[in-house]
């Protein structure tokens, strides 16, 4: 009998793409999802899906749900779970409770019914800032941007007071939690890569960057950052940029995400490994911003720069791929611009509610943004 893969979360942007790829590879597929509002939007997201994938409906803290969803089930995609940094910082106890006590669920549920392997969708959030060089060559792990007075650069400063660069991070970095988000998922690696082995299971964490592409959520204001400027696009707005826009990030398409997700489900080199997934260059947010513009046919729309910060932002947060290109074979293959004409497409037939406005209250109204 094939291999039964239980994706939590399946419901969602990574988890559909992914669900295909594993039908295609000779899986038979699971998927366990609460279809919340906040990222379904009242969509019907399970029309799209291949009706070979069996569909379970539950929230991954229900620990009956899950059980059911397991049955059966030799590998598990954990990728349920809360996401948004800014939001994190208000909504604590929601993100709290559905990624780290219900990745605790899941695996309470596993000690019953172990799998071969479970890989859990972490985040580059966890780093903090990402590596950085000081105007000596030497290499800061540990940066941390001070309280910034007007006309102070935004960049992190060495001992020297003068910038510093940011340089591509590896998996070796030290985390430096600046948020409730980068928190919860910290702990869902930890949880996993802790409970996997005692179990006689194989753990794994994928640290994902920046994940775009089509069929992502565009009325969450908390999604991707891609999906967020589609969205203030396709109304004719602006996209909303805090700080200067010169943060630079690693934007990834979703099916080469979907790829990484192979490989760390079936190579034996996997087990118990960290990984970062990224396309291996960066840009800074307004450049992308400015793409995604013209890609969608708005070119006249420029972004409306902040000059503001949010409470758990990071400055620079660059991908060292090079773990995952060396030991499982990992090649990122969609280019950029390819990729954003093909999301430009897809946000033209969609129906899209602007619900960044509101959202951006909802952090001022708490201090979140200064």
């Amino acid at each position: 009998m094939k291999d039964l893969a239980l994706i939590t979360g399946g419901a969602g942007f990574i988890g559909r793409h992914l669900a295909a790829e594993l039908l295609r590879r000779g899986y038979r597929v699971r998927i366990l999802d609460s279809l919340i509002d906040q990222v379904h939007g009242g969509r019907d997201t399970l029309a799209g899906l291949d009706p070979a994938i069996e569909f379970v409906a539950g929230d991954v803290r229900d620990g009956e749900a899950v059980a059911r969803a397991l049955s059966g089930a030799t590998h598990v995609v954990h990728l349920a779970a809360e996401v948004g940094v800014g939001q994190s910082m208000y909504a604590v106890e929601r993100y709290v409770s559905v990624n780290d006590c219900g990745t605790a669920t899941v695996f309470q549920a596993l000690i019953d019914a172990p799998v071969k392997r479970v890989v859990v969708a972490s985040s580059m959030s966890i780093y903090g800032e990402g590596l950085y060089r000081a105007a000596d060559g030497r290499t800061v792990e540990d940066a941390v941007r001070k309280a910034r007075a007007p006309g102070e650069p935004w960049d992190p400063t060495g001992a020297d007071g003068r910038p510093m660069v940011p340089a591509p991070t590896p998996e070796s970095k030290q985390p430096a939690l600046a948020s409730v988000y980068a928190l919860t998922k910290y702990m869902q690696e930890r949880l996993t890569l802790t409970l996997a082995p005692a179990y006689g299971m194989e753990g794994v964490a994928l640290r994902l960057w920046n994940v775009y592409g089509p069929g992502q959520a565009l009325s969450n204001p908390y999604t991707g950052v891609l999906a967020i400027f589609a969205s203030r696009l396709h109304n004719g707005q602006p996209p909303m940029i805090f700080e200067d826009g010169e943060q630079r990030r690693d934007f990834v398409h979703v099916e080469d995400v979907a790829q990484a997700f192979v490989l760390a489900l079936e190579h034996p080199a996997a087990a118990g490994q960290v990984y970062n997934v990224g396309s291996g260059r960066d840009r800074s947010v307004s450049e992308v911003a400015r793409l995604l513009a013209r890609a969608m046919g708005r070119g006249g729309i420029e972004p409306e720069v902040t000059g503001q910060a949010r409470a758990g932002d990071i400055r620079h947060c660059i991908a060292d791929i090079g773990k995952i290109q060396r030991e499982l074979g990992y090649a990122p293959r969609r280019d950029f611009e390819e990729g954003l004409a093909e999301l430009a497409a897809w946000v033209a037939e969609q129906e899209a509610v602007d619900r960044v406005a509101e959202a951006r209250r909802e952090l001022e109204a708490r201090g979140l943004v200064a």
